[in-house]
């Protein structure tokens, strides 16, 4: 079986868990003998190609209109025959002839329309520019190459699945790892809106990443709850190693990693600190992420007066993560809306106890992490305070956490992602 796969994102170029799932998922399919052409708007050409064939967008050429080519042949009148005259020839074969060389023309035209795009590859201003030209690319790319399935990750690349559907004829996936409702609650954005939901529709098979997003799917976008499946993500072991560190501080570090937004809940990490460093002073908080909630944050930070026991690093990615995982004592994630979230899950397998927000859809899949509402401080705090100060307690949640979470393997995850394949495959048939 062989897949075209549009993404935005793939290591060691990621700016979150959207990278780090296709990357994951790529790797497991590769196992179950998928073939996988991956096409990203701006490689880099470091990324890991061992278990996918990386398709740069910038690099393909493209037509830049079709309509120009239409208008220059409709005020043409005249034909040029690239043969001898043939003065008996028969209707039938006038019109045989006179088709295959205007093909020919306007094949001959469009090469002087022929344009690469550079694409950046990054979420800025002119983002919808870059959904709508790589949807262009992906037409052309859909022309050049053999396969079977056509699997789009998230809404930045729903248009490129729809028109490599409509230029090979191929079902359409579409793999949704967060919704514009997670992104932004209720005030959502109607241009993403309406590009996420033209996808669905027009997907052959939807795949959300727990039943949370899939319920947002059926309830909020209006998807036939037949054609939409829950694959849940899952954690990649290789490549990593153990790290060593030298703190530099005697106390506790407890960490929030991920995007300073509303959607991450960092507000509520910021107060449970707060409550938490009046019960227990020995430890010191840590906010590994970039965001717009970023300057709030640390205003938030000095009105209460924790600025020295409160860091923010920045967005890490790589080994940064690994190291700022080994360092940690207690990972939080209190998201208000998270799809799925695979950090804790990184978190557990370096043998941190985490504590996760119950609006989360990693939550599904997960016993041994501590779960509360992300709006409840107090719950958190003395989830966190539980954790620094009973040594037991720590000491389960690790050993039962990399229990469970070494069972959340990227081959399982895939083995279903196939099979959704080969569903859409058959009802095309």
């Amino acid at each position: 079986m062989r897949v075209l796969m549009f993404g935005w994102e793939f290591p060691p170029h990621i700016a979150g868990g959207l990278g780090t799932a296709c990357y994951g998922l790529t790797k497991g399919l590769a196992h179950n003998n998928v073939e996988i052409l991956f096409v990203m708007p701006s490689a880099s050409g470091d990324e890991d190609q061992s278990a996918v064939r990386i398709i740069n967008a910038s690099d393909v050429a493209v037509y830049d209109t079709c309509k120009n080519i239409d208008e220059f042949l409709g005020k043409v009148d005249f034909l040029r025959v690239g043969s001898n005259l043939r003065p008996y020839i028969d209707p039938v074969s006038f019109h045989e002839l006179v088709t295959e060389e205007q093909k020919y023309q306007t094949e001959e035209f469009k090469g002087y329309f022929k344009e690469k795009y550079k694409f950046s590859g990054k979420y800025g201003a002119n983002l919808m520019e870059e959904v709508a030209r790589y949807a262009m690319v992906a037409g052309a790319i859909a022309q050049q190459h053999e396969f079977d399935v056509i699997h789009a990750h998230d809404w930045l690349t729903n248009l490129a699945g729809i028109a490599a559907k409509k230029v090979s004829g191929k079902p359409l996936v579409i793999h949704v790892h967060a919704t514009e409702f997670d992104r932004t609650g209720e005030n959502v954005n109607p241009e993403v809106f309406r590009l996420e939901q033209t996808g669905m529709r027009e997907a052959d098979k939807v795949i959300t990443v727990s039943n949370l997003t899939r319920n947002i799917v059926i309830n909020k976008y209006g998807i036939d709850p037949s054609k939409v499946f829950t694959v849940h993500n899952a954690v990649d072991f290789s490549g990593r190693s153990d790290v060593e560190v030298q703190r530099g501080v005697k106390e506790k570090i407890v960490t929030f990693l991920g995007r300073i937004t509303f959607q991450k809940g960092p507000e509520y990490f910021i107060e449970a600190a707060n409550k938490v460093l009046k019960m227990y002073p020995n430890v010191r908080f840590v906010m590994a992420g970039s965001g717009d909630l970023m300057n709030r944050s640390i205003k938030r930070v000095a009105q209460l007066g924790i600025s020295d026991r409160f860091h923010l690093t920045g967005f890490l990615r790589g080994q940064d993560v690994q190291r700022m995982f080994a360092y940690s004592d207690v990972y939080v994630m209190p998201s208000v809306s998270e799809p799925f979230g695979i950090s804790p899950l990184e978190a557990m397998i370096s043998n941190v106890p985490t504590i996760i927000s119950k609006q989360s859809g990693v939550a599904e899949v997960l016993k041994y992490a501590i779960k509360v509402d992300f709006w409840d401080i107090d719950a958190l705090a003395d989830a966190i305070y539980g954790l620094l100060n009973y040594p037991a307690l720590s000491k389960m949640a690790i050993e039962s956490g990399l229990e469970e979470v070494n069972s959340l393997k990227w081959d399982h995850a895939a083995s279903k992602v196939k099979r959704v394949y080969e569903a859409a495959i058959n009802e095309k048939k």
